[in-house]
């Protein structure tokens, strides 16, 4: 096998071919040049034209045969018809990485000339980026080989995007604002080099100090969130996903396929990950340039320090929008801030110097917040006012920020008014995180207690239960042989049955006669279901009737179920009627597992019963997880209050459903068969759970 080249060349390459470097300074291939001298990158650059000559005082080659030298980055620039020839010229040099600028192939279809370029490439030791890219930024290297603009600012924020026209613009917003870039580059089409490829080379260097992704569809989610786990250990990573939508997803085999967009695993997965999700992108970069410049908050304590009452409401609100802890000790903030402010100030958190403060009753409860260790994050608010000294109040917000700083105590500001406000945040933008809207500004603490919960709170440990794979393997070979794609109610429930998770009384009836038994035999009231491969969802065919209380009944009940089911699929194959336990009363939840294409074994949880798909009230991790994190999934929940316990009732044995969740992971991750399983409801009590409904679909199902 061939090895693959070292990361670090493609960041921190001693020399550099431009294949398609042109004279014509309309062109793509001329650009990349320019920016690439314009940027004083130390090592070698060989311009590559048929026309040969000089460009840029450098000797333009007509080929790269033409070149002695080692080659370590080749940037390719030509026609999409062109470029397999090239590639083979690199190998055959030993270039080790190749930035295919080139569009025109799978993104407009043309996937197997793509995938003829990669295979050949690793074939032969090189990695390629792209195809389809703006090229990559390395302040390291000094080096801009993009076609974007010359401006980019130094610093500490790694970018990766997937889309290249949107990079181009980050290019410039991020020159705009004085934002420093450690890296940008543009992955494309994703043929060979990934996100998880690139993490980890921003892993381990010591100027990225943030990490912000784009990104449109993920490849190898498995993969993916390996490195992630990985990294966020060490730096915080923040993603923006464009494709929020289940538009288009069609999964009916199960509610957990059905409840499972791509988003929702997504989003489930990057939370198990420690990895921050972004609305949009400037609340992506405002997370970003933060996490760089900000300490590590110590404890949770936030105080809010206004002199409007309303923008202090409006922060109060984001806080909770954003899980930022306020403190709430009156009498250390009456101890704290009764010396700063005027009599008729308020003294709660937000504490409240009202409009008539000045510079220095700011500077005093500042002084006074950064003391007290109680407090251990500051969220500085200001309205404009007549009777306020805007410049004065720039010099000690400069003064504050750089003590806050030194303290290892995290401050974020926000002034909000008229002309000289935005005057004073322009000049301050450069040097300090403050914000026209309370929102922003509360956001960026916010992300910063998310990480610090994250890093506290995370593990990737993973608990695995006792299964017995042996007999799970038996009853899906045996559904194999029959040709099915699923699992009969009653294999689904001896299943469940070999893992401990309890269930109600069940038999299934082939004729009336055995309906009365099986109910007398249970003892009313009982439950009666279709058993039928034809009938996924059993509610919904009528197939499902519960307290039947009587023998009259149960023989009414059954010739109305097979009445329904015919009516509702006329040539539905009747295996029989279930007889089941009638089970008690208890929290219905939903705990199912499947297969995802992206991310592989995933588990679900959420409210469970007839009205899953209508509530929505649902969370979704990797199968690759532990009792921690699945209890984070159930504290997700709307509902998990129900859990608790409300108006009198008993808390749910919680320990009882977080093993199960255990259980179901275990079963999905160990049986690559399994496509879909799925226990709806959950049944969970005071002591214990039972699992009344059980679903398992197996590969081939579609």
């Amino acid at each position: 096998m061939v090895s693959s080249p070292n990361i670090k060349y493609l960041f921190e390459p001693r020399s550099i071919a431009i294949i398609g470097a042109s004279y014509d300074n309309e062109k793509i291939g001329h650009t990349i040049l320019e920016n690439i001298v314009a940027g004083d990158y130390a090592g070698k650059v060989y311009p590559i034209n048929p026309k040969a000559g000089v460009l840029y005082s450098l000797k333009v080659f007509k080929s790269l045969d033409e070149i002695k030298e080692d080659i370590d980055l080749a940037v390719i620039v030509i026609p999409a018809k062109f470029v397999f020839d090239e590639i083979k010229k690199c190998a055959k040099r030993k270039v080790k990485f190749a930035l295919i600028i080139s569009s025109g192939f799978s993104e407009v279809g043309n996937s197997d000339a793509e995938k003829k370029i990669v295979e050949f490439a690793k074939s032969h030791g090189m990695r390629i980026l792209g195809p389809n890219i703006f090229g990559l930024f390395s302040a390291k290297s000094n080096l801009n080989a993009t076609f974007g603009p010359k401006n980019i600012k130094k610093g500490n924020i790694a970018i990766i995007t997937q889309s290249g026209a949107l990079g181009i613009a980050m290019i410039g917003k991020t020159a705009f604002e004085n934002v420093g870039l450690s890296s940008i580059v543009s992955v494309g089409n994703k043929a060979d080099i990934d996100e998880a490829d690139l993490l980890e080379y921003f892993m381990h260097d010591p100027e990225t100090k943030s990490i912000l992704i784009y990104v449109e569809g993920v490849k190898n989610g498995e993969k993916f969130s390996k490195i992630l786990k990985e990294v966020t250990k060490k730096k915080p990573v923040v993603v923006v996903k464009a494709g929020r939508s289940k538009k288009g997803v069609q999964a009916v085999a199960s509610h957990t396929g059905a409840l499972s967009g791509s988003d929702d695993v997504f989003n489930g997965v990057m939370k198990q990950c420690r990895t921050l999700r972004a609305d949009t992108l400037k609340e992506a970069l405002d997370w970003s340039e933060f996490f760089v410049y900000s300490p590590h908050p110590k404890a949770p304590n936030t105080l809010i320090l206004t002199n409007g009452g309303g923008i202090g409401v409006l922060a109060t609100d984001a806080a909770e929008k954003y899980g930022v802890t306020l403190y709430d000790n009156l009498e250390d903030l009456k101890k704290t801030f009764a010396k700063d402010m005027p009599y008729f100030g308020s003294l709660k958190n937000p504490i409240d110097l009202t409009g008539q403060a000045d510079p220095l009753h700011y500077n005093a409860a500042l002084s006074s917040a950064l003391k007290n260790k109680n407090i251990h994050a500051v969220i500085a608010l200001y309205c404009e006012t007549a009777v306020f000294d805007t410049d004065s109040f720039a010099k000690i917000i400069l003064e504050n920020y750089v003590k806050f700083h030194e303290a290892r105590k995290p401050i974020v500001f926000c002034l909000f008014g008229g002309e000289k406000t935005e005057k004073c945040l322009a000049c301050l933008r450069k040097k300090v995180p403050v914000f026209s809207e309370p929102y922003d500004a509360v956001s960026c603490i916010g992300a910063q207690y998310t990480y610090y919960k994250y890093l506290l709170e995370k593990s990737d440990k993973i608990d695995t239960a006792k299964i017995n794979s042996k007999f799970i393997d038996k009853l899906i070979k045996n559904a194999k042989k029959e040709k099915r794609q699923f699992l009969f109610s009653k294999e689904g429930q001896q299943i469940i049955n070999s893992v401990k998770i309890p269930l109600p009384k069940c038999f299934v009836a082939r004729n009336v006669g055995q309906a009365v038994e099986f109910a007398n035999k249970i003892g009313y009231p009982v439950a009666m279901k279709i058993v039928s491969k034809d009938i996924l969802h059993k509610s919904d065919a009528g197939g499902v009737f519960l307290n039947v209380k009587k023998k009259q009944d149960v023989i009414e009940v059954y010739h109305l179920i097979i009445k329904n089911v015919k009516k509702f699929k006329r040539k539905a194959k009747i295996d029989g009627i279930e007889i089941c336990e009638m089970v008690p009363k208890g929290a219905e939840l939903i705990i199912g597992a499947r297969r995802d294409p992206i991310f592989g074994p995933v588990v679900m949880c959420g409210l469970g019963g007839i009205y899953v798909e209508l509530m929505k009230d649902f969370s979704f991790r990797s199968a690759f997880l532990n009792r921690k994190e699945a209890l984070s999934m159930l504290q997700e929940l709307r509902s998990y209050p129900l859990l608790l316990g409300v108006r009198g009732e008993k808390g749910k044995d919680i320990e009882s459903v977080i093993d199960s969740i255990i259980k179901i992971a275990t079963i999905i991750r160990k049986h690559e068969d399994i496509t879909d399983l799925e226990i709806n409801p959950l049944t969970a009590y005071p002591r214990g759970v039972k699992a009344v409904d059980v679903r398992i679909l197996i590969s081939g199902q579609k």
